[in-house]
């Protein structure tokens, strides 16, 4: 009896580092992503009142989670299954992305600033909240994805179990990771404002409570230009990675410049098709 309990517990012990091994791989994988989804999230999460900034970022951390939890088995069934199904929702996300990269685009230079009380009404507004938190989650789904894709690519060759728990893991920390240093982010300006007060706005810790306050704005404006173009190269190396057509066109541009630009057209080309559709329809709701 001793004997059999020792044996599961040198086989468990065996999966957990062959578990550890495959997610350092595959962390490593993604850490490009990462990255992108950091600026992108960090972006998104931004632009509210102070006292809604942690309940929305919760609000779409629970949604990331949510995402995981239903990509992780479809990618693992579509895996076994359909592997090619995996490839169009990988294409689909890709125009989605660039989609949305453009639609900032355009939106920045074609409509008028908006002035401090209006953000401040769009702001307070609940239905405005919502659709952000629901973007805001719409889009880490499709980074969940290629997230999960790339892990999952990295143990093909190991038992279903290591597959498993290895996606779980690299999804967990993803998620952790990504929220926790957004957290931090945009809690900056509180944290500078406690060491005002609490240094009587003297001394080291006084001048680095008003250079966190001052470094937020910047940073936040800085993170919404990196966002954009992070959605966009993310789009075109989707899309440079599945459709082989543009895998090989202009084998000679630099594969930044080259996903870029693919993101940038490919998001082009929604906006011109959506754009109209969303005039249609927008009418049709202040028609009624």
């Amino acid at each position: 009896m001793a004997s059999g309990i020792i044996a599961v517990l040198d086989d468990i012990a065996a999966l957990m580092d062959d578990v550890a091994l495959a997610s350092k791989m595959a962390t490593k994988k993604t850490a490009g992503i990462l990255g992108d989804d950091l600026a992108v999230n960090a972006e998104k999460a931004t632009g509210f009142l102070a006292s809604r900034e942690i309940p929305v970022l919760w609000a779409i951390t629970k949604g990331s989670f949510l995402n995981k939890a239903i990509i992780i088995p479809v990618a693992l069934a579509l895996n076994a299954f359909f592997p090619s199904v995996i490839t169009l929702i990988l294409i689909a996300g890709g125009i989605y992305l660039a989609y949305e990269g453009v639609e900032k685009i355009y939106e920045s230079i074609f409509h008028r600033p908006k002035t401090g009380a209006e953000v401040i009404i769009k702001q307070e507004n609940a239905d405005s909240e919502k659709a952000k938190i629901r973007s805001a989650v719409t889009t880490d789904f499709i980074l969940s994805v290629e997230i999960i894709i790339i892990a999952l690519g990295t143990v093909l060759e190991e038992e279903l179990p290591v597959q498993i728990l290895t996606v779980c893991v690299v999804g967990f920390l993803a998620t952790v990771g990504v929220y926790g240093v957004v957290a931090l982010i945009v809690r900056m300006d509180d944290a500078g404002y406690r060491l005002i007060k609490r240094s009587e706005d003297r001394g080291l810790w006084g001048w680095l409570g008003h250079l966190l306050v001052n470094a937020l704005p910047i940073l936040i404006n800085l993170l919404g230009i990196i966002g954009t173009i992070a959605l966009l190269l993310v789009a075109g190396g989707l899309l440079n990675h599945n459709i082989a057509f543009f895998h090989h066109l202009f084998p000679e541009v630099p594969t930044m410049l080259k996903e870029f630009c693919l993101g940038f057209l490919a998001g082009l080309a929604a906006l011109a098709l959506v754009a109209p559709l969303k005039n249609i329809f927008g009418k049709k709701e202040a028609s009624q």
